[in-house]
C-alpha cells in the first residue's frame, strides 16, 4: 500500500506520526468501513480503525484511488472507536 503525503490536507491530531498511521493500516484486524452517511460516500471518504506496532490506536479518515491512499485526518482511538476495535477483533479471533 502506497502512502500520498505531499497533500497539505492532511491532519494528523495529537502526537501521531506518518509512520504510526501507515502501521495502523497495516494491522491485520484492522476495521475498514465505507460510511453509510451520503455525505461521506459522495466523496468517496472510507475510514480505518487499527493499531500501530506499539498498540496505540489509530482512526483514520481517507480517500483512494486504488493505488495510493491519501489520508485526510487521522488521530488517536476515542473510547467507543477502542471498544468496537476490540470487539471486532474478538468476533474474527472466535
Amino acid at each position: 500500500m502506497e502512502f500520498d503525503w505531499s497533500s497539505s490536507t492532511s491532519q494528523l491530531a495529537g502526537s501521531l506520526s506518518q509512520q504510526e498511521v501507515e502501521e495502523s493500516f497495516e494491522d491485520p484486524f484492522a476495521v475498514k468501513l465505507l460510511p453509510d452517511s451520503p455525505r461521506f460516500t459522495a466523496q468517496a471518504r472510507f475510514f480505518n480503525l487499527g493499531r500501530t506496532v506499539s498498540g496505540k490506536g489509530v482512526f483514520a479518515m481517507y480517500r483512494t484511488n486504488g493505488r495510493q491512499v491519501r489520508v485526510i485526518v487521522a488521530r488517536p482511538f476515542e473510547p467507543e472507536e477502542s471498544f468496537f476495535y476490540e470487539r471486532k477483533v474478538s468476533q474474527a479471533l472466535q
